[in-house]
This record gives C-alpha cells, sequence and structure tokens, in this order.
C-alpha cells in the first residue's frame, strides 16, 4: 500500500454569491497547503494530503474527506488542522467537534433512482458519512 490515509481537502471554488458557498472561498488552499507542510513536518509519510474538487458540502465547509475511514470534518483554522493531524492521523481517534453532521451527510447522498423514486443511503461501512 502506497498510503496509509488519503486526505482529500476541497478547494472548489464557485461564483462569489453562490446560494451554497464555496470551500475555495473559504480559505481551503491555504489551510491545505499548511496540513501538507506540518504532514511533512511529522513525519506524516504514509499519509497523502491532496486537493480535491468538489465534495458537495461547501456550505459546512471547508470541507475534509479522510479515506479509508470516509470521516468528514469541517476545518476553518490552522488549529483544527493540526488537532486532525495529532488526534485522527497520528493516534488513530477522531475530532468530534469538526465532524460533519450526520443529517447533512445523509441528505447529499440522497440519489433518484431509475424510477424516479429518492433512495437516501450513505456508503456501506462509512458510518453514514460520505
Amino acid at each position: 500500500m502506497f498510503y496509509r490515509c488519503h486526505v482529500f481537502f476541497c478547494t472548489n471554488q464557485r461564483p462569489a454569491g453562490h446560494p451554497r458557498g464555496s470551500c475555495g472561498r473559504k480559505d481551503s488552499e491555504r489551510l491545505r497547503n499548511y496540513m501538507k507542510a506540518r504532514a511533512k513536518e511529522l513525519g506524516l509519510d504514509d499519509v497523502r494530503i491532496n486537493s480535491a474538487g468538489c465534495l458537495d458540502r461547501c456550505e459546512l465547509g471547508p470541507s475534509v474527506v479522510i479515506y479509508p475511514e470516509g470521516v468528514w470534518y469541517q476545518v476553518r483554522t490552522t488549529a483544527d488542522v493540526d488537532e486532525i493531524l495529532d488526534i485522527h492521523l497520528q493516534q488513530g481517534g477522531r475530532v468530534s467537534r469538526l465532524l460533519m453532521p450526520e443529517a447533512d451527510a445523509a441528505e447529499t447522498i440522497a440519489t433518484v433512482t431509475s424510477g424516479g423514486d429518492v433512495a437516501s443511503a450513505a456508503p456501506e461501512g462509512t458510518g453514514g458519512r460520505r
């Protein structure tokens, strides 16, 4: 395995004034760059920090998802980044105060089936997080 964890940081840019907001307009690129530099300083060579296009949670963002666990975070400050690096990526825990709300994550996963019915389900093994 190349990496133990992949961290995807939404850096999507929507037009100014978009009703859903934009992670890119909430300083996500600077925060991603900070996380990448700090992970390197901490010797987390088995963790890959990536930019991502839209993760469909911009109204709650900046949005971060960590795989393979599928854990979603709202990250707004470098202190938030440091806490995720320490508690999640080094210790294997979760930063509960930064977790995205379950209800919001489940709503986003609602998909229209071929018959026009709406089905809402999180991918298996994600604990309701997408």
